[in-house]
This record gives structure tokens, C-alpha cells and sequence, in this order.
């Protein structure tokens, strides 16, 4: 399982001109399933967002995590970050969960 995070301070998903999720300050993830991926390993990564210091503190420095930032946390499901770019100069997505795993 990837998440690849970005620190926001608003953010939203849009899908047919409707908002289907928001946040304000906090983290959006994007989030790579592969196939081997169980709920284990999605807790796990839950984990680690919900604890990584990523946000500053009075004296600038990333010292602050999620929980202590109260701040939101939206994912986004993206099948091609597992995409496998190793050979030649089309990607396969092959390590990708399908849909209903994901």
C-alpha cells in the first residue's frame, strides 16, 4: 500500500461538479492499493499519517502530527502509484488492486 501525502490547507474531491469530500487544514492522501494489501496493512497506514510530525510548531519546526494539529485527513484512491515503471516506457499497473479490493 503507497499514500502519497501532501499538507494542505483546504482541499477538496469533485466528481460530476459535486464536492464529495473536503477538508481544511490537514492531509490529503492519495492512496495506491496493491494486490497483496490486506486491512492490516491499511491500519497500519492509517497509523503512521495519523502520527508522521509533519506540521509546524511555534518554533517552525515539524513537530506536530495530525492528531495534535486537529486536522482533517481526506484520501483519494489512485491505482497508478503501485504502477510498475521498471521496464521500457509504458507502465504497468499490474500491481494494482482491482477496484473492488481497493
Amino acid at each position: 500500500m503507497i499514500g502519497l501525502l501532501q499538507r494542505v490547507t483546504t482541499a477538496n474531491v469533485t466528481v460530476d461538479q459535486r464536492i464529495i469530500g473536503s477538508i481544511d487544514t490537514g492531509l490529503l492522501v492519495f492512496v495506491g492499493v496493491e494486490h497483496h494489501d490486506t486491512e492490516k496493512h491499511a491500519d497500519r497506514l492509517l497509523e503512521r499519517l495519523l502520527t508522521y510530525r509533519v506540521f509546524s510548531d511555534n518554533h517552525g519546526k515539524m513537530n506536530i502530527n495530525l492528531r495534535d494539529q486537529d486536522g482533517g485527513l481526506l484520501l483519494v484512491p489512485k491505482f497508478t502509484l503501485p504502477a510498475d515503471t521498471r521496464k521500457g516506457t509504458r507502465p504497468s499497473f499490474t500491481p494494482a488492486a482491482p477496484p473492488e479490493q481497493g
